[in-house]
Parts: C-alpha cells; sequence; structure tokens
C-alpha cells in the first residue's frame, strides 16, 4: 500500500460516496476504486459494503481507519518537517455559517497543506477573496464554481413519534415545537402553513441545532450533510424536494491568488472528468458564469 492509497480510503471513509470521495480528492472515481481494491486485496478483508447510496464501512475498515489516518497524519507531519519557511501569502476565505464538518475539512485540507499560504477565515458577508457560498448567495459580479448539491432533510429527537414515519409533510411539523436556524430556506417547505409553526428556539450555528434536537427541543429542517452522521438524532425526508448548490464564488473583477487559481483549475478538472461519457455523473455543475443579478439569500 502506499499513502496515495489511504488518502482514497479515508476519503472514502469520511464521504461515505466513490463519487464524492473523487471529487474531494481530485481524481476519477475510478483511481479510487482501483485503490480500494488494492486494500482491500493487500489486507485480505472487505472494507467497504456497496449499496444504492453511496458505500458503509465494515468493522475492518472502522478498526483500519485509525491507523491510516495516524499514517497520512504522520506523513504529512515528516514532509513539513525540513522545509524551508517560505514567504506566505494571505489568502481570505468567506464561509457560510451552514457547511458541515465533514465537508468543510475536505474543503480548507488542499489550501492549509500549502507552506506558502496563511490561511484567514471569515463569515460570508465579510470581504474576502473567495467564498464558499450557497448559489442563491451569489452576487452579480461573482463567478460560481459548484462543489455539491444536497438536500433539506428532518432531524428529529430519536424517540419522537414522527420518526415513526418514512416522510414528512408540512402538516406533519404544523403544531411541533421547530428549531429555526436564522436562514430562510425552511419557508419554501413550510409556504402558507408558516404562520402555524411553533418555533421553540433560533440556533446560531448548525451544531448547536443539531444539539437542541438531540435534547429533545423540537425538530429542525437542515441540509442533509449536516444531519448526516450524527448518532444523536434521527433523519427523515420531507416531501418538498428543497435543495442548494453550494460552491466556490469568486468576483470576475479581481484577479485570483495562485492557490485559489490552483483549487479552481482542479475544481473544473473534476467537472470534466464526472462528465466523461460511460460515468455515472453524480451532478451537473454548471460552467462558472456570472450572475445576472443578486437574489435573496438562502442556506447561508
Amino acid at each position: 500500500m502506499d499513502i496515495r492509497e489511504l488518502r482514497y480510503f479515508a476519503a472514502v471513509y469520511r464521504e461515505r460516496n466513490l463519487t464524492a470521495a473523487a471529487r474531494a480528492c481530485f481524481v476519477s472515481q475510478p483511481s479510487i476504486s482501483t485503490a480500494i481494491t488494492h486494500l482491500e486485496a493487500e489486507l485480505g478483508t472487505t472494507l467497504f459494503i456497496r449499496h444504492k447510496k453511496g458505500v458503509a464501512p465494515t468493522a475492518s475498515a472502522e478498526q483500519f481507519h485509525t491507523l491510516a489516518r495516524r499514517i497520512i497524519d504522520e506523513a504529512d507531519a515528516a514532509r513539513s518537517l525540513f522545509r524551508k519557511p517560505a514567504t506566505k501569502t494571505t489568502v481570505t476565505l468567506g464561509l457560510m455559517r451552514t457547511l458541515d464538518v465533514p465537508r468543510t475539512i475536505a474543503l480548507l485540507k488542499p489550501l492549509t497543506a500549502r507552506s506558502d499560504i496563511a490561511l484567514r477565515l471569515v463569515g460570508s458577508d465579510e470581504r474576502a477573496d473567495a467564498r464558499i457560498i450557497a448559489k442563491t448567495m451569489l452576487r452579480a459580479d461573482e463567478h460560481f464554481v459548484a462543489l455539491w448539491s444536497e438536500r433539506y432533510v428532518a432531524a428529529l429527537p430519536p424517540s419522537h413519534p414522527l420518526t415513526l414515519k418514512e416522510k414528512l409533510r408540512a402538516a406533519d411539523l404544523a403544531e411541533v415545537p421547530l428549531i429555526d436556524r436564522c436562514h430562510c430556506e425552511q419557508s419554501a417547505f413550510f409556504g402558507r402553513n408558516a404562520q402555524r409553526r411553533q418555533t421553540a428556539a433560533i440556533a446560531q450555528s448548525e451544531d448547536w441545532a443539531m444539539a437542541l434536537v438531540a435534547a429533545g427541543v423540537g425538530i429542525a429542517i437542515v441540509p442533509e450533510g449536516v444531519a448526516r452522521g450524527n448518532p444523536d438524532v434521527a433523519v427523515r425526508e420531507i416531501e418538498v424536494k428543497v435543495r442548494r448548490e453550494v460552491g466556490l464564488a469568486y468576483r470576475a473583477s479581481a484577479p485570483l491568488a495562485d492557490a485559489l487559481k490552483d483549487f479552481v483549475a482542479k475544481l473544473q478538472k473534476q467537472r470534466k472528468v464526472d462528465r466523461t461519457p460511460g460515468r455515472r455523473i453524480a451532478r451537473k455543475a454548471p460552467s462558472p458564469s456570472p450572475r445576472p443579478r443578486a437574489r435573496r439569500a438562502a442556506g447561508s
């Protein structure tokens, strides 16, 4: 095995999806599949079970991940040990508050790994070289490079009676205490029934919203990535197909830092790989293009 295979394994373990892992590593999906196959043959065990929505790690993968993560971190530390200090360029990146932790880690690592970059993070509404935002937050003078698209789901306390239903309607939540999130995408789900909502709390962050749900305070409508992998909440589909597209936005009139140019180039290269004939495309992402006008933010 080599360090690259371990990195691909860690990405699949984190994303629970081969296509998403390939996108995070800026390689093709066959490269990821081949690496996992090689690892399984070398270790003599099955690491992932494939299903219609992605993959699930086996007990062997759970055990191997701790060791693989340690090897990757030590290799990165060794690589940095003898590097001469470089002149750093400050790159300011604006992040919207509703990004889930695994995707945030995957986004930032290519930038934090560079010795010539001093990364500075600010809010999505502050001045920045580029922003990671929902497409609905795009300004008129910005280009947009799509990263992923995700649906919204209902996050419930595990013992809540509504967990007995596979899919929830707006009417199901009309008289139920809800956790609002300071964002307006919930209106697309509740529509005309918005006045019947019972707001139990307003969460300033996604982690706080999940904590309140787990504590039994109420139910929250959140991006699927936020609720995914949280053992303290139950997740159910909602009847309205509410989705958001998240990507990198940058001003068309301002030159990008070299690190961000490389980042954008890798994203564009990965999109071309996703569109290769004969391969299944997990999402369709438009080419970077300026927005004709600004729209009200949802999912900020």
